[in-house]
């Protein structure tokens, strides 16, 4: 049928029946994650602005700084815009202490509002979106050079950007392979 060969050939093409194990990534360390070819894949987040707040000439400006920032860039790169879930536990947290140390009734009645409003947002599944603009190279002198320059051109925008994080990677991942459901992996130990 079909022989050494053509069978070797169908194994190579179904490796596995999950899809992170088709996944070329074979690791996430310093900010980047680590092809399976040794390309890597990094870039740098950019803090969100609100610049419909600013005046027009303001606004007008960061636009034609940002249409800059994009033009200089020389190679393939790709803008990703990523949902991370808000967690306010602490802040929850933080109120309830506050609620049960108050006495004062108005006091209290203002604090169960920022807690109703707060537990609000949690069964909402509030979250964060955060932007990426992200590119591959194997070079790790070229990737350190174009991530200054990114950072440097989007400060010159107006707008803050830093690079990119092992968490902030992991959070790209899962949004796409995982629907936004975070991945835990633990160790197992026997």
């Amino acid at each position: 049928m079909y022989g050494k060969v053509g069978a070797l050939q169908m194994a190579k093409k179904i490796k596995s029946k999950y899809t992170n194990d088709n996944i070329p990534v074979k690791n996430i360390n310093n900010g980047m994650i680590i092809l399976d070819n040794n390309l890597k894949v990094t870039g740098v987040k950019i803090m969100p602005r609100n610049i419909f707040i600013l005046d027009y000439d303001t606004q007008n400006a960061i636009i034609n700084n940002l249409k800059n920032v994009y033009n200089i860039i020389d190679y393939e790169f790709w803008l990703i815009s990523a949902d991370r879930p808000v967690d306010i536990n602490v802040y929850l947290s933080q109120l309830q202490l506050l609620y049960n140390s108050v006495n004062s009734p108005v006091k209290r009645k203002l604090i169960m509002e920022d807690i109703n409003k707060a537990n609000m947002f949690m069964n909402n599944n509030i979250v964060d979106t955060e932007y990426f603009l992200l590119f591959k190279e194997k070079d790790e002198e070229l990737i350190q050079k174009r991530i200054r320059n990114l950072i440097n051109s989007f400060a010159s925008a107006g707008l803050t950007a830093k690079q990119t994080s092992n968490d902030d990677l992991r959070t790209i991942l899962d949004n796409f392979l995982n629907g936004g459901q975070t991945t835990t992996f633990g160790t197992v130990v026997s």
